[in-house]
């Protein structure tokens, strides 16, 4: 960043997250649209996909989601047949969420997605494997600075 010019948009990096996020969500969007998701529901499905029968706070901590705005969108995954919200029985308080077999059906579409992704970034699979490690990293750095 310039010190003639601080609050110069196009030198923060911030914006440069902020907008490719919604560059990224534009191309996303009739990709997933293909499957009937959004992206939020895109990242659970993923994480279930990974692993199911998680709580519904062990998706929240894994996509950085808080439980307020992961419930509603789990109940959506589930009135569209994809997951079963269960109690879990050795503590009720807990709810953990289950794919049904149209939601591992599912997986078979979705696996193309970060193909298709890939293709729109134009670089190669190291130079975006570099890239994502960057930003987790910087990711988990400002994290760490506002997490008690």
């Amino acid at each position: 960043m310039s010190k003639d010019e601080p609050l110069k948009l196009d030198q923060f990096l911030c914006f440069a997250v902020y907008s490719a996020n919604h560059a990224f969500n534009r191309v996303y969007k009739p990709i997933l649209d293909r499957l009937g998701l959004t992206y939020p529901q895109f990242i659970a499905m993923v994480t279930l996909w990974a692993e199911d029968g998680p709580t519904v706070g062990q998706i929240g901590e894994r996509v950085l989601l808080e439980t307020n705005t992961l419930t509603p969108l789990l109940k959506r995954l589930e009135s569209a047949g994809l997951v079963r919200r269960v109690r879990d029985a050795a503590d009720e308080r807990q709810v953990r969420i289950f794919l049904t077999e149209k939601g591992r059906a599912l997986r078979c579409e979705a696996e193309g997605v970060p193909a298709e992704i890939s293709l729109c970034l134009d670089r190669d699979a190291a130079a975006i494997a570099e890239l994502t490690g960057e930003l987790t990293r910087m990711r988990n750095t400002l994290l760490a600075r506002v997490k008690p």
